[in-house]
């Protein structure tokens, strides 16, 4: 393992100007960081001003001996971490032991052979870098799990009702002779949109899974944008109808874009549906798009619930912060928009978004044009 050893802070705490003159110089050519005391007060404040990694400890100094400071500062709770690596000429098996008894992890007799002083001085470091690899593992483990966990909980959330749903027609559909009056047309075209939300579900869920593990593709090609748009409304129109909802495009035609063609539609996807979802019925959404200077610019704007301001504010925080998905206590307002953010944020896009409540929202991003390619 590798040290930097320019990284690690030092501080020698010893009366004796000859001694401390030399531990210096072993220690700076090793290209530690050192600071020096002469006593207890030095030592505290050179604690408070700086982060020490190790502390060289001299045992019989003026105004307090070296093992009653070590036993006060592994009292403390900032400082009780710190390892002390005792620099003595007192050799008697009591002190020794009344040294280790004080919080010392190490002892060195004067007079010092510079060998071994930094060898168990390197051995003290290797240790502190290892608990601090350990530290940082233990860190990123614990948060891979915090977002696995946070993921099943959108999933078990997004899934649950609309499969539920799912089943009980499937139930009625097969129960029911054909030829009764029992709405068959309306259940089916039910059945089209709990099938959609599932599959936008799901379709969210791989490409989240995959852009955290790395392995996600991406394929960026020429795009006729308007057409994109109109193939993606085209699919989602038996949705829109179930509430009565009129989808009004104005669209700019001959706007090309370069991006992945899956990766845009599941964008288009999750903002067309979002808006749907928290619309009324017999209600209109309005969706554009246009040229502004190098970018193409969409944006679904609805009159439906709106969000209030400690739910965008929710939002924002949620699908911005960087690998990270949380459920929100307004329902459905996760993995899809994250998705949009963090695929348009990548490639030099931005997503914009704004509501009020009781009055509706807009929803949109903005991408460069064809010939205005993001660098990659």
């Amino acid at each position: 393992m590798e040290i930097d050893f320019s990284t690690y802070n030092i501080l020698i705490v010893e009366d004796s100007e000859l001694n401390l003159f030399v531990l210096k110089e072993i220690l700076e050519r090793e290209h530690f960081n050192v600071f020096s005391a002469s006593g207890a007060r030095g030592a505290f404040e050179n604690l408070e001003n700086n982060r020490i990694d190790l502390i060289l400890m001299d045992v019989v100094m003026g105004e307090k001996n070296g093992f009653d400071l070590t036993a006060e500062l592994k009292s403390m709770e900032q400082y009780k971490h710190i390892p002390v690596l005792f620099i003595t000429n007192l050799k008697s098996a009591d002190d020794v032991v009344r040294g280790f008894d004080s919080g010392g992890v190490d002892y060195v007799s004067k007079p010092f052979n510079k060998k071994e002083l930094l060898q168990r001085i390197k051995h003290q470091i290797k240790l502190i870098e290892s608990g601090n690899t350990i530290s940082k593992q233990t860190a990123q483990l614990q948060e891979a799990i915090l977002n696995r966990d946070r993921m099943y909980a959108i999933l078990a959330h997004d899934l649950r009702s609309p499969i539920s749903s799912l089943k009980m027609i499937l139930n009625i559909l097969t129960m029911s002779p054909e030829s009764s009056n029992t709405g068959y047309a309306d259940m089916v075209n039910t059945g089209n949109d709990i099938a959609e939300q599932l599959f936008s579900v799901l379709d969210n869920l791989l490409k989240w899974t995959k852009n955290s593990l790395g392995v996600l593709s991406y394929m960026p090609q020429e795009i006729e944008f308007d057409e994109m748009v109109k193939g993606v409304v085209e699919t989602l129109q038996p949705t829109a109808k179930l509430k009565n909802i009129d989808i009004q495009l104005t669209l700019e035609s001959s706007l090309q874009i370069f991006f992945d063609v899956d990766i845009m539609k599941s964008m288009l996807r999750n903002l067309l549906i979002n808006a749907v979802k928290f619309s009324h019925e017999n209600s209109l959404i309005r969706l554009n798009l246009y040229r502004d200077k190098d970018d193409a610019v969409v944006e679904f704007i609805d009159t439906g619930v709106g969000m209030s301001l400690d739910a965008q504010r929710q939002l924002q925080d949620q699908i911005m912060e960087e690998g990270k998905i949380t459920p929100m206590r307004e329902k459905g307002k996760g993995l899809g928009l994250w998705v949009v953010y963090h695929f348009i944020q990548r490639n030099g896009g931005a997503f914009f978004f704004e509501s009020e409540e009781h009055i509706g929202s807009r929803f949109g991003f903005r991408v460069p044009l064809l010939n205005n390619p993001p660098s990659h």
